[in-house]
């Protein structure tokens, strides 16, 4: 599975803890190593600021991954590009969130993203990305 780390995300930890905790992206990525580990799974964890490195990340996954993990961060809101990459790829994909995105500003209650995930998970820190983990996992079983 690919795990995509969006804008911002190199600064988890450090930036507004009161709405992002205290867990840094190496903290998060460990995380999710052993979560990997224990399901038996391979992981690939990137991070990109810009939409155009992520657009390529998931181009090159279609041939390399099964399933997509994706925090696209501020651009769920307007990344029409990114949206339509994740549908052209046509992998299974989780958008995650650490905070919760309808509990917050009025601009970030709507995702872009979303429509085209199997499914979103927010609000639970680095937990987030363990469950949409799992949750892939069980559909790949499935």
């Amino acid at each position: 599975m690919l795990i995509i780390h969006g804008p911002n995300m190199a600064l988890s930890g450090s930036r507004e803890v009161d709405v992002y905790g205290t867990a840094t992206l190496a903290e998060i990525e460990e995380r999710c190593e052993r979560e990997a580990r224990e399901l038996g799974i391979e992981i690939r964890c990137v991070a990109h600021t810009s939409e155009g490195a992520i657009i390529d990340e998931l181009h090159g996954a279609r041939r390399a991954f099964d399933a997509v993990v994706i925090n696209p961060a501020a651009y769920t809101h307007y990344a029409y590009a990114l949206r339509d990459a994740i549908a052209a790829v046509n992998l299974p994909t989780v958008e995650v969130h650490l905070s919760n995105p309808q509990g917050r500003e009025e601009f970030r209650a709507t995702s872009v993203i979303a429509p085209v995930c199997r499914g979103t998970i927010a609000g639970f820190g680095p937990e987030s990305y363990v469950l949409a983990l799992r949750a892939l996992y069980a559909l790949h079983k499935a």
